[in-house]
């Protein structure tokens, strides 16, 4: 408790603030992304190059860093992506990182902006290749 009696919240940890978040998404498991790329959806990889390089990429999955997300997903942004539209709010945007945690908190941010229908990849690039989907691999 501070002096004037008021008690102090307790800071809310990474662990919180990724529940909370995940509460509020219809994460994807990799059958279900993969469908939902098949049906139209935009596959976006988050992963950083050394990881991309190491262990490959999802055929047809756009390559955006984290630093550049919003920026490059945002339809009314000059510098968006060439694959989304000034019109795709409603747009299914499939995020996924390499084990499906940075994936979360960078749908949700997307889905801040204004991209109501931005969910992640459950268990990221790791799960999609133990679920045996196509995996192109690194480029030598």
């Amino acid at each position: 408790m501070e002096k004037t009696g008021k008690a102090v919240a307790r800071p809310r940890g990474i662990d919180d603030v990724l529940e909370a978040v995940r509460m509020r998404l219809h994460r994807l498991d990799p059958h279900e992304a993969s469908s939902a790329a098949d049906k139209g959806a935009l596959l976006v990889d988050i992963r950083y190059a050394a990881l991309r390089d190491r262990d490959g990429t999802i055929p047809g999955a756009v390559v955006v860093e984290r630093n550049e997300l919003e920026w490059r997903m945002d339809p009314q942004c000059e510098f968006r992506s060439p694959e989304i539209g000034a019109t795709d709010f409603d747009r299914r945007i499939v995020v996924f990182c390499n084990e499906g945690y940075a994936s979360s908190l960078a749908a949700q941010s997307l889905q801040d902006i204004g991209l109501r229908n931005a969910t992640d990849l459950d268990g990221g690039f790791q799960a999609w290749r133990a679920a045996g989907l196509p995996v192109e691999p690194p480029t030598e």
